[in-house]
């Protein structure tokens, strides 16, 4: 009988029994074996190339208020901002000419009127000012079907909305009883049916998760058919109620790193065709955490294309990186980092994910025609 790490290099479909011995593996030998069982599936399926995303954090004000989130509404410490049209149309457009494929727009979730229409304007803007070369992905939290739909035909093409957490009872401890994980679960549903490229995810290392948790949250994404997947450590931010929950962060910084590399290497292996992304979580970690994560499997990395001071305002959690760093600063560093790992950066290509046009053929009834 095979073990599950046997299974995983022979690419074997991956049960429950088996994600929770991965995820619980130790450092050495075997931590490694997963890791390189990840990263070979991906280059066999997807080749080694790395799409970069330029982020630009267009608002900090948040209606929402949950209990792990630095820009949570009550978090009165907060300093607000929204960028104006022209600063986030100015973001993406920058991210274009420095030869990236995409961008994200990303900001506390709002759903009132304003925010919708403008949202719309900007992404027309960006569409005719890059040719409709640069794909634009949203992460803009809850809204109706009719609000996706208007994004998606103003020139949206992809949408992470982060499920944060697949266990319902979990969920509720993390939120205020306002917030529905049913409600956020119909919304990724939405999403599919509006046409998105449809991304979700996860926090790894939270008060209370389990290695059977993060099993079930990857089984979550897979019955899911995601397509993009966003999910890194918990990082605990002091101006949070959940961070009282968590004082021995500091003591555990490599502990929660290790899980979320293991997190992505499991990830890899369960749903070979998505795109993942090494998120910054990892590099406030630990410096060389982004490298990390390509080499247990993923193949997205998202860099900031704003100034220090949005970054700085921005806190879902402390401790973030390259906060005084230009965008070009970032990016020359980026590409070195990149390349140590055996990956390429693609420049100037969008990197849809592959799963995408396996699904809509799928749905459609039509061959896969990717």
């Amino acid at each position: 009988m095979m073990s599950p790490l046997e299974k995983a290099e022979a690419c074997l479909v991956l049960d429950r029994a088996d994600l929770i011995a991965l995820l619980s593996l130790p450092a050495g030998d075997d931590a490694n074996r997963l890791f390189a069982a990840a990263r070979k599936r991906r280059n066999e399926l997807l080749g080694n190339k790395v799409y970069l995303r330029g982020l630009v954090e267009l608002s900090n004000v948040c209606v929402k208020n949950c209990c792990y989130c630095g820009i949570r509404r009550d978090n009165h410490k907060v300093r607000r901002y929204t960028m104006s049209e022209e600063e986030i149309v100015s973001g993406a457009v920058k991210a274009w000419k420095m030869g990236l494929g995409s961008a994200v727009l990303q900001s506390g979730e709002r759903s009132d009127p304003a925010f919708v229409a403008m949202i719309e304007r900007v992404l027309h803007r960006i569409v005719a000012e890059t040719g409709g070369e640069l794909g634009i992905t949203l992460s803009l939290g809850e809204q109706t079907e009719e609000t996706y739909r208007l994004w998606r035909e103003a020139g949206a093409r992809r949408y992470l909305l982060r499920i944060e957490e697949a266990d319902p009872l979990l969920y509720a401890q993390l939120h205020p009883a306002d917030h529905s994980w049913t409600a956020r679960r119909e919304c990724l549903r939405l999403l599919q049916k509006c046409g998105y490229q449809t991304g979700t995810g996860v926090m790894c290392g939270l008060p209370g998760q389990t290695v059977g948790h993060l099993a079930d949250d990857l089984l979550f994404m897979k019955k899911f058919d995601t397509d993009m997947i966003g999910m890194g450590p918990y990082l605990p931010n002091p101006d949070t109620p959940l961070a009282s929950r968590f004082p021995d962060f500091e003591e555990k910084r490599s502990d929660l790193l290790f899980l979320g590399l293991k997190m992505i290497a499991c990830a890899r292996l369960l749903m070979p065709d998505v795109n993942i992304a090494s998120t910054t979580a990892l590099q406030t970690l630990r410096p060389d955490g982004r490298e990390l994560g390509l080499m247990a499997g993923a193949n997205v990395i998202m860099p900031n294309m704003g100034d220090g001071s949005r970054k700085k305002e921005y806190s879902l959690y402390t401790g973030k990186s390259d906060l005084d760093d230009t965008p070009e600063t970032v990016l020359a560093r980026l590409t070195a980092a990149v390349r140590s790992t055996g990956c390429e950066i693609a420049l100037r290509e969008s990197g849809d994910p592959r799963h995408f046009f396996a699904r809509a053929g799928r749905q459609s009834g039509r061959p896969n025609s990717a």
